[in-house]
């Protein structure tokens, strides 16, 4: 007769971080759907009340904080056995010249996009081993293959993303253990106006705003530039169903653009630098 724990494992577990809005709360609601039991975590309680009357379980968890990353997984696998698939969503952009950027902010950014995610993979790991089993999935950008002016600081936490789970994919891959980064490009959610407002010296403090690149900042106040509603953004939903796809694949792709913009848009790297530094200097005249 099976135990307790087999007809628990019957039903996959996902761990969800930055389930407050947009991308990780629609992730949530994709995976229960689809009869998963979810975990869907952020750092304010309030902010998924929502995903607890819908079915999932809830969890508070700052990303930036050890002790909080021990104690959510320790949670899970005391309650579920296992975690079959962890998707590090939880992030933030902080766009500014790299000039007007401080240190202190840079250190902010990589703890919430590349350190958070590493707390959580270290964390995971040994059970999924134990396993020989589960998905790791990366939520990184568009901005994580292609960067652009006022963007060093965001696509150089999201480029370290990319690398990291480069290497981390090649580590496991005879483990049992799947490593998926999905790229997408400008998304219907409230990120371009928290970029936005980290962008701003009154809002924000740490960034020291120089005159010199007064065009760049004209660019970041037309937000449809930053993502949310401009051309060819999509709904969240979309991409929780690629997060979806890659985390309940056998064999996943190691990267994933949901949407028109996102696949065009990676694919600027392979352009010579001389010609995007031109096209980055024809968007400028049009803000100077």
């Amino acid at each position: 007769m099976p135990s307790e724990t087999d007809r628990k494992r019957v039903q996959k577990t996902a761990l969800i971080t930055g389930c407050s809005s947009g991308i990780g709360r629609a992730a949530a609601h994709a995976f229960l759907d689809e009869g998963w039991t979810v975990y869907a975590t952020a750092r304010n309680p309030a902010d998924i009340e929502a995903l607890g009357e819908a079915g999932c379980e809830l969890a508070t968890l700052d990303v930036t904080e050890q002790d909080d990353v021990d104690r959510v997984v320790d949670r899970v696998l005391d309650e579920e056995g296992a975690i079959d698939a962890l998707i590090n969503n939880a992030g933030y952009g902080q766009f500014g010249p790299v000039e007007d950027v401080t240190t202190e902010r840079v250190h902010e950014q990589f703890d919430v996009n590349v350190y958070g995610p590493h707390r959580l993979i270290r964390a995971v790991l040994p059970a999924m081993r134990r396993e020989r089993d589960g998905t790791i999935v990366n939520v990184s950008s568009v901005a994580g293959r292609v960067s652009i002016p006022g963007g060093g600081v965001y696509s150089g936490s999201k480029f370290a993303v990319e690398a990291m789970s480069d290497a981390l994919r090649n580590e496991v891959a005879d483990l049992g253990i799947d490593v998926v980064v999905v790229e997408p490009g400008p998304v219907k959610t409230n990120f371009s106006d928290r970029a936005a407002s980290e962008a701003d010296p009154e809002e924000r403090e740490g960034i020291e705003r120089t005159e010199a690149y007064d065009s760049l900042y004209a660019m970041f106040d037309d937000t449809q530039l930053m993502g949310g509603d401009g051309p060819g953004s999509v709904e969240p939903e979309l991409v929780a169903n690629a997060i979806y796809d890659a985390a309940s694949a056998t064999q996943p792709p190691a990267r994933v653009q949901p949407g028109t913009v996102a696949r065009v848009g990676v694919l600027a790297r392979f352009l010579p630098d001389a010609l995007l530094d031109k096209a980055y200097g024809f968007v400028r005249s049009f803000t100077s």
